[in-house]
């Protein structure tokens, strides 16, 4: 099991334990021949768990790409920045470093030389539309069947939300939406049924309440974001 708050809390990152357990958990059923991608690793939080999980299931491969120059977001808040020696560190220290493969490119830099099959699919790079659209169109396709895609920061930012909501609203290959505190996540499927997409909408629907709340929590009782 994860032991979350021990080993992995210190590291800086925007993770709540819920969202570590569940990459992990994931992560551990992944099928052997098959991939881990992670867009967006900052320093390694959740590549950890992610590792964690592989360690202790298939042992597949986690492709953790991320350019380490920070995001626009980032950049707001922390000005210029270089995260990969720390991220290379966090990993060591960890021990999964066996088992995560650092690509320090972007996404869409990345998508050309990757092409082994995803079994799970991670999304949480920079947050603008433009760029989760992108990660949308350039990953969904490599996941496989049963395969397994989440977006971070999923009610409470645009761009996460509006991608996540034109799956949910018009796909034809996801069912099974889950929401884990800010992480929607979907399994792949060749095609859905009439009845998972009606399940998809009112997921939607349901969702949109839940950041309605989230939102008053945000602005009223400070952070609920760890």
């Amino acid at each position: 099991m994860l032991n979350f708050k021990n080993n992995i809390a210190k590291v800086e990152g925007w993770l709540t334990e819920a969202e570590g357990i569940f990459l992990y958990e994931t992560a551990k059923k992944v099928r052997p021949g098959n991939a881990i991608l992670e867009i967006g690793s900052w320093k390694g939080k959740s590549t950890i768990c992610l590792g964690k999980g592989t360690q202790q299931g298939n042992e597949v491969q986690v492709y953790a790409v991320d350019p380490h120059i920070g995001s626009s977001e980032h950049q707001k808040m922390f000005g210029k920045v270089d995260t990969y020696q720390e991220f290379l560190q966090n990993i060591k220290n960890a021990g999964v470093e066996k088992y995560v493969e650092p690509i320090r490119k972007t996404s869409e830099e990345a998508s050309k030389n990757i092409r082994k099959s995803i079994g799970f699919l991670f999304v949480d790079g920079a947050h603008e539309y433009k760029f989760v659209n992108l990660d949308y169109k350039l990953w969904f396709a490599k996941v496989v069947d049963q395969g397994v895609v989440a977006f971070h920061d999923s009610w409470h930012f645009p761009g996460p939300h509006l991608v996540t909501a034109k799956m949910l609203l018009f796909s034809s290959a996801i069912k099974n939406p889950q929401l884990i505190d800010t992480i929607t996540s979907f399994t792949k499927v060749n095609k859905n049924s009439f009845f998972d997409r009606i399940y998809n909408i009112g997921f939607l629907f349901f969702r949109l309440i839940f950041g309605f709340y989230g939102f008053l929590k945000l602005k009223y009782k400070g952070s609920v974001i760890k």
